[in-house]
């Protein structure tokens, strides 16, 4: 499997619960779809985006992907990799912020 650099750089930080204990998964099936990174104890997944999913038929797709993923209670979060390489501190903090609203939610 080949892995974009954000995708490792990400990996390596969420792995092995570094991530406040919380157990990711990389590469989890859910339906048809395969997610980047995945969460289960908090339904939450998060995709890295790299520039195809700018072009009109893969937003399409995209759209769809979400609809099916919210129909299965998975909340996703979405990050382009180069923000991701830009801004590693930045989208840990948001990553964090976002499962602490999760858990924090009734």
């Amino acid at each position: 499997m080949n892995q974009t650099y954000a995708e490792y750089f990400l990996w390596s930080k969420l792995r092995n619960k570094q991530l406040n204990g919380n157990k990711f998964y990389r590469q989890f099936s859910v339906g048809p779809y395969i997610l980047d990174f995945y969460c289960f104890d908090k339904k939450v997944a998060i995709e890295l985006d790299g520039g195809q999913h700018a072009e009109t038929g893969h937003q399409l797709y995209d759209h769809k992907r979400i609809q099916f993923l919210n129909q299965q209670e998975i909340k996703v979060i979405r990050f382009w990799d180069n923000e991701v390489i830009k801004n590693r501190d930045g989208v840990l903090e948001t990553i964090q912020t976002f499962i602490t609203s999760i858990s924090n939610s009734p």
